[in-house]
């Protein structure tokens, strides 16, 4: 199993990990709001023995520079510049939670221009910027912050809220440990980025072979809304993997990656050759 590398971009611009030989297909993870590049390690690193598997930080996480704007619009806008640097043609893309927004924003400019996609863990809407819950999912993430706690002293107790039964300890470890790094101007950047998104109508354009990822303990993302999500798309895969929460590529990372390679095993192909 190749070793993950810690890289930037020649321009500086991105950091990312990767392991794999460059010149192989690109697959590329998006993290969500509380993670960053590392918290695909194992997926990097396993999926590296047959791919370029890389996992970019999010502008404004990790060693990546932060936008002057943050929205969806910039976010995708990113996501084409980095592929670009990475020389990443045609890729696989898999994006968690927000990272699978900014996958399914950047369908809308670049529809034919991946191999396949994975919405892990995600929503095409997060709702009207003035709604209710969104008022109160935003307090809820965002309140603490306003009344002094930090990044740090919040990450054990918004990772615990996160996964569901039985979470893998070292993943567990992992993602309160990116959590707890997340610049706070970053956190509330990408929190106020999610107001007023909604891809819905858009989900039935897209036409690459898509899977849909979700687990049944998931609060963020239910997975009775991420099973109507893929009935729109007309070209996915529907997969819900029982007792897993949000954070299912670190907390069942045995079942997340069986869900994928089988998928991959199926659906990555570049011009009919499956690949190495």
């Amino acid at each position: 199993m190749p070793a993950s590398q810690i890289l930037t971009t020649k321009d500086g611009r991105f950091g990312y990990e990767a392991a794999g030989k460059p010149q192989r297909q690109s697959i590329v993870f998006l993290h969500g709001i509380g993670g960053a590049a590392r918290a695909w390690r194992r997926q990097i690193e396993q999926f590296g023995e047959h791919y370029h598997a890389v996992a970019w930080d999010m502008p404004g996480y990790g060693r990546s520079v932060p936008l002057d704007e943050v929205s969806m619009t910039s976010l995708a806008a990113a996501l084409q510049d980095f592929l670009i640097r990475i020389d990443a043609q045609h890729p696989i893309l898999v994006g968690h939670s927000i990272g699978g927004m900014i996958v399914q924003e950047w369908l809308i400019t670049h529809p034919q221009a991946a191999t396949a996609v994975v919405l892990a863990q995600t929503s095409p809407a997060f709702g009207k910027a003035d709604g209710d819950w969104q008022k109160s999912f935003i307090e809820a993430r965002l309140g603490p912050l306003d009344r002094g706690a930090t990044m740090a002293s919040l990450a054990p107790d918004l990772v615990k809220e996160l996964v569901g039964d039985d979470p893998d300890p070292r993943g567990l470890a992992v993602a309160t440990s990116c959590m707890a790094g997340v610049p706070e101007a970053s956190y509330r950047a990408s929190m106020l980025a999610l107001l007023g998104f909604d891809r819905r109508q858009a989900l039935k354009d897209i036409k690459v072979p898509t899977l849909v990822l979700s687990g049944s303990r998931d609060r963020n993302a239910p997975a009775p809304m991420m099973e109507k999500m893929a009935s729109f798309i007309p070209s996915a895969d529907y997969v819900e993997l029982e007792g897993a929460g949000h954070l299912v590529n670190l907390e069942r990372p045995d079942e997340f990656d069986a869900a994928l390679a089988f998928f991959l095993k199926a659906h990555a192909t570049i011009n009919g050759a499956e690949a190495r």
